[in-house]
């Protein structure tokens, strides 16, 4: 039996999410050994899980400011803004989109996880930009399906240290969890899953690049992953590398001022074109550049001039 399935058997834990979750966060060794979910158990095996305690649970409505892209019956675009995490997780019980949402909607008849009611895909907490939330059943399962069969297609615009060429290209490289790290995601691993980004240029800067990118996949952070893969991690990233910039690259005083300046990692979601899930017409939703990386774009502009 997988290593997941039997601790789900364990009254203890219950369920094979919560199994996999301890498993991810490294909280699992089989004989004194980090073991990933799909390794089987064996007779005669010692597995020990260190349990973290209890969050508090339930998720409260609050009163926090939503930019709405879109709304209707069924379906609700937001503009996420940056340090705003999506759903409640340790350490982030408060100020999340959900409780957001529930304030300006009510209860969600969405159904699902019932901390994420209605979320279907997630940005990370310093992102920024589109988040689509489903209000019914209907809307949530055709939103599931689009985003398993990879009918619909998301684009980002991220800000990253280096001068990239050539102008457009494909990143094909598994990603899993990084062996040692395991809060973090890796092009290193042996059993990683399949993942693939396609980029182009937009605009070439002194040390800096502004790319437009089209994941094909959605790996837990596969963008900033390819991106550090490929030797030019987002700007501010502190995470997979970008506050250092390309590994031995010189750039300008005033490139790097601008760049050490960025606040957050500049990552933005831009668009999402989709079908909608109760009447199948084509839609994209769009969000404007937000300011902290449009600041950061006009200051690397500035430095062409000097």
């Amino acid at each position: 039996m997988r290593l997941d399935r039997f601790l789900a058997t364990l009254p203890e834990l219950g369920t094979r999410s919560r199994a996999k979750g301890l498993i991810d966060d490294g909280r699992v060794a089989v004989d004194g050994v980090p073991r990933k979910s799909a390794r089987a158990v064996r007779a005669g095996e010692r597995i020990a899980v260190t349990v973290p305690p209890p969050e508090p649970t339930g998720v409260e409505p609050e009163a926090l400011p939503l930019v709405v892209l879109y709304e209707d019956a069924h379906l609700l675009a937001i503009d996420k803004p940056p340090g705003m995490v999506v759903h409640p997780a340790p350490g982030a019980r408060r100020g999340t989109v959900v409780s957001a949402v529930l304030h300006r909607l009510g209860a969600l008849e969405a159904g699902g996880d019932p901390e994420r009611p209605g979320i279907v895909h997630r940005l990370d907490r310093d992102t920024s930009g589109v988040l689509l939330v489903a209000r019914t059943p209907q809307a949530l399962e055709g939103l599931a399906r689009q985003f398993r069969e990879r009918t619909l297609a998301k684009r980002y615009l991220a800000v990253v240290h280096g001068v990239v060429r050539p102008a457009a290209g494909v990143i094909d490289q598994a990603i899993g969890r990084h062996p040692r790290e395991r809060q973090r995601m890796s092009v290193g691993t042996r059993r990683g899953r399949t993942a693939v980004t396609r980029f182009e240029v937009v605009e070439r800067f002194r040390g800096a690049t502004l790319l437009r990118l089209a994941p094909e996949t959605g790996r837990t952070h596969q963008i900033r992953v390819h991106l550090a893969a490929l030797g030019h991690p987002i700007v501010a990233d502190r995470v997979y590398g970008g506050v250092r910039g390309r590994r031995g690259a010189s750039v300008p005083a005033a490139v790097a001022a601008a760049l050490e300046a960025c606040p957050r990692q500049a990552l933005h979601a831009e668009a999402i074109t989709f079908a909608h899930p109760v009447s199948g017409a084509r839609m994209e939703v769009r969000a404007a550049l937000p300011p902290d990386l449009a600041r950061l774009l006009e200051s690397l502009r500035r430095t062409l001039l000097a």
